[in-house]
């Protein structure tokens, strides 16, 4: 069953029905991976998004080799992955030599980087998020590349304004945002070099029922802790959706590679969000702080001129956010760190 707007189901009632939504195509993502031609493959693919983004490409184009890529430290993302039809190659994108022994794969998806404890070992954070992706923009020259990147790129702007444009020149506080537009850097380099077409998928907030912006206000609310509203405004979206954009952004390549912002198209207040979940569970929520009048916030204009409306809207989440977590539902364990202003992650 495809998806749209009106075949969404009012609940979510596990992780498997979860999987299955996230990797449901829409019409208009199958017919823009008709547009190119070739196998897909996935860098990075055991990430939080990397798995359904996989199947999602698979469901949507059933008859092409999908290939996922990473060191598959949990064998049980490879199992989920080979379960449904998709290739898995073990390799550590950190050796050249393992990177240039992979199929050159006509179409690139690249998802590897490091957030989570970025603090604790910056060199490694560099290491993964600049060295790597010119290790990958090399091998893969003769590719289209969509490179994940985000919108932390960017300075933060006024939340009374529509958000950061692509035309916004990146300059982001803390190491780790910056070691992101070291990642961009090194792409559009070798882009413009090899002139290799490509895309530099700027996502703010991808949510999964498991973790993301609406996760942590919701779990807060209703666990009765602070949450701290200085960083006051978001915009996220739907991680299907964000998957779906970032695939058809291989029949949206560029040459040179050129960026593109991928959220929602509001900017929502972390109040007004805690308070809707509060009415929801029946609690008021606790918050702490000040807003600040600048947030980390992009403009998806363009987004929306080439894709259009996400199909899942900010109602239909945190519907589904309020009931997960109201039935104490699986998380990740890993809060997005929205609330972080000076870029230490």
């Amino acid at each position: 069953m495809l998806l749209t707007r009106h075949t969404l189901p009012k609940t979510i009632p596990d992780i498997a029905a979860l999987d299955d939504l996230l990797c449901r195509p829409t019409q208009a993502l199958i017919d823009d991976l008709d547009k190119v031609e070739g196998d897909i493959m996935i860098l990075g693919v055991a990430g939080k998004m990397g798995p359904t983004l996989a199947g999602l490409a698979k469901a949507a184009a059933p008859e092409r080799r999908v290939i996922g890529v990473a060191r598959f430290t949990d064998a049980s993302v490879k199992h989920w992955l080979q379960a449904r039809g998709i290739e898995t190659i073990n390799c550590d994108l950190l050796d050249e030599a393992a990177i240039d022994a992979l199929p050159k794969a006509p179409n690139i998806v690249f998802m590897a980087g490091r957030k989570f404890g970025a603090e604790g070992d910056l060199s490694l954070t560099w290491a993964m998020n600049a060295h790597v992706p010119a290790l990958v923009a090399q091998a893969f020259a003769s590719s289209r590349i969509v490179a994940f990147s985000t919108g932390c790129v960017y300075p933060f702007v006024a939340v009374e304004g529509a958000g950061s444009t692509e035309e916004m020149a990146p300059n982001p506080p803390g190491e780790y945002a910056q070691s992101c537009v070291g990642r961009e850097r090194m792409f559009e380099y070798f882009s413009r070099k090899f002139g290799t077409p490509g895309r530099l998928f700027r996502l703010n907030y991808a949510i999964d029922m498991r973790y993301g912006v609406l996760h942590d206000i919701a779990t807060k609310v209703l666990a009765g802790a602070p949450i701290d509203v200085s960083l006051g405004h978001v915009n996220f979206i739907w991680q299907g959706d964000a998957s779906a954009q970032a695939l058809r952004c291989l029949a949206h390549c560029t040459a040179p590679t050129s960026p593109i912002n991928v959220s929602g198209h509001e900017i929502l207040a972390v109040r007004d969000l805690a308070q809707e979940f509060g009415a929801r569970f029946g609690r008021a929520p606790v918050l702490t702080g000040k807003e600040e009048p600048t947030a980390w916030l992009t403009d998806t204009s363009q987004a929306v001129k080439l894709f259009g409306m996400p199909v899942v809207d900010t109602e239909q989440l945190i519907a589904w956010t309020a009931d997960w977590v109201s039935r104490a539902m699986p998380s990740l364990g890993k809060p997005t760190k929205y609330e972080v202003r000076d870029g230490r992650y």
